[in-house]
């Protein structure tokens, strides 16, 4: 466990060495959630609903990707791939620590630094733009959506690992992650609630794991989903994660065999 709290902490010290870099990450995410807030703001205008959602709902669900997008999709497993391709991860592999619970607790450390600062700038959003907001009573709505959001956390991690052990086969490992990441970004739900496309587009999105990360449980919180279709959600996504995980691992293992760190 010691061992776990050093790398946290030698994580945020990281962090806060290159403090400009993670300053400009935060504004960045500040602008598109209020991009994306303002915009909403503008279609409903003077329409009491849209889509079936009531100006309140589309702006919890709008405010709530800010937590949530912080918990789920932050991470430092997108380094994998640089660290593979310049022959560093020789120096991990003799640690005597897994190369995913390393990265695990570095993924911990990065959510809880990301996630104070999420929880700081949506309070101050909030009191500067009063915004009427959707406030869920339900403690099992709210325990379902806690272990959504656990859920898509395991999701991204074992996904964002597995574009990064491409760096064992290719040296260009950013291309597919930021196809992926334009993908990803729509198909979660991170800029509007998925229901709201074409019921074809839509049976897609939700046959992907990415509305996991965000849509779901946001959905789940917001107290639109049955109980059954809830359990029926978490039990499908438990599904991805050990089908993700599964794969992560195969190809870690694959990729040590044809790894080389010539000159390291």
């Amino acid at each position: 466990m010691n061992a776990y709290l050093q790398i946290i902490k030698g994580t945020w010290a990281e962090h806060l060495m290159y403090r400009l870099n993670f300053l400009m990450w935060r504004v960045r995410m500040v602008m598109q959630l209020l991009i994306t807030y303002f915009l909403w703001l503008a279609i409903f205008g003077t329409r009491d609903q849209f889509f079936g959602y009531t100006q309140s709902m589309i702006l919890t669900y709008v405010l709530l990707t800010g937590v949530v997008r912080t918990v789920v999709l932050g991470t430092t497993t997108i380094e994998i791939g640089d660290l593979i391709n310049q022959g560093n991860l020789s120096n991990y592999l003799v640690k005597p620590m897994h190369f995913f619970a390393y990265y695990w607790a570095r993924d911990v450390a990065d959510k809880a630094l990301n996630l104070l600062f999420a929880i700081g700038e949506l309070t101050i959003l909030f009191l500067i733009l009063r915004p009427p907001i959707f406030i869920q009573t339900n403690p099992l709505y709210i325990g379902l959506s806690v272990l959504a959001v656990g859920m898509g956390v395991f999701l991204y991690y074992y996904f964002s690992m597995i574009l990064g052990f491409f760096g064992f086969w290719t040296p260009d490992v950013w291309g597919p992650r930021f196809i992926s990441f334009v993908v990803m970004e729509f198909f979660a739900g991170s800029l509007f609630p998925l229901d709201i496309l074409p019921k074809p587009l839509f049976a897609i999105a939700v046959g992907l794991p990415f509305s996991y990360f965000i849509y779901f449980p946001i959905k789940v919180y917001m107290g639109q989903l049955s109980i059954a279709f809830v359990l029926q959600g978490l039990t499908i996504g438990l599904v991805w994660v050990g089908g993700l995980a599964y794969l992560a691992l195969a190809l870690w293992n694959r990729g040590l065999k044809v790894y080389t760190a010539e000159g390291k």
